[in-house]
């Protein structure tokens, strides 16, 4: 049996399993991966804002 990758309780379901996360956690891994890729800038804007060196 494997375990949630995110609260690591055991996971019951083959979607489950298959995905690596439970329901609940998936829709919380989901919201996180979305507002990490918000925040991300891309090497192209560093470039064209002059920052870069």
């Amino acid at each position: 049996m494997s375990n949630c990758k995110r609260c690591n309780k055991p996971l019951k379901t083959v979607k489950s399993i298959d995905i690596g996360y439970g329901p609940v956690c998936k829709k919380k891994q989901a919201a996180e991966d979305a507002e990490f890729e918000k925040i991300q800038i891309t090497l192209d804007e560093v470039v064209d804002s002059g920052v870069a060196v």
